[in-house]
């Protein structure tokens, strides 16, 4: 069976709205069919940290869904796709998919990609961590969810913080297997 180029993308409240929309750029490119899922704090977030409107943020996407429909195609294993990316996550969305509590769309289709194992990615951003938040760290990657905190990588020696962005996006897109030019491959420090 064939596996749809395809990518469910959850946008959640914690800060970050640009790593979401950045997957979202990127993956149009790329011809990668997306569905995006919004959690109403992640509008909020996205209004105080950016210039974009959750219209524009959807526009980007193949298909949206409504946060709480959790009868949407997306939440059901039959709906084939090389996985989910939550960019940003928070702490909230983590701790749900750690421990198996599926309130809204992200937290169910996070749980459908667990359970037919599919790779799930979440961008977790919270700092500092506190002994609860390790522990749905390790409850969720025990699951077998990627938790992949956007820490820039200082050694590609990034002049803005779109260079930042986009490295962190580019990690993301390797671990899919897309290929794109958003960063610089490492070549060692030489002899």
């Amino acid at each position: 069976m064939s596996v749809p180029k395809r990518i469910i993308v959850a946008i959640t409240g914690a800060s970050g709205t640009i790593y979401g929309v950045r997957l979202l750029e990127t993956l149009k490119t790329l011809d990668v069919e997306t569905h995006l899922i919004m959690s109403d704090s992640a509008k909020i977030t996205m209004a105080a940290e950016t210039d974009y409107t959750p219209a524009f943020v959807e526009s980007l996407a193949t298909e949206k869904h409504v946060y709480k429909n959790v009868g949407a195609s997306i939440a059901s294993g039959s709906f084939l796709s090389l996985g989910m990316i939550v960019a940003p996550c928070s702490v909230n969305t983590m701790s749900e998919i750690a421990w198996g509590t599926t309130r809204n769309l992200i937290s169910r289709a996070a749980d459908v990609m667990l359970k037919e194992r599919r790779r799930l990615v979440l961008l977790f951003r919270e700092t500092p961590l506190h002994a609860g938040h390790i522990k749905s760290m390790a409850q969720v990657t025990e699951n077998g969810a990627i938790v992949m905190p956007p820490v820039p990588a200082l050694y590609a020696k990034p002049q803005s913080v779109d260079d930042i962005i986009n490295h962190t996006v580019g990690r993301v897109l390797d671990l899919y297997g897309l290929e794109h030019n958003l960063i610089s491959r490492w070549n060692g420090l030489g002899n």
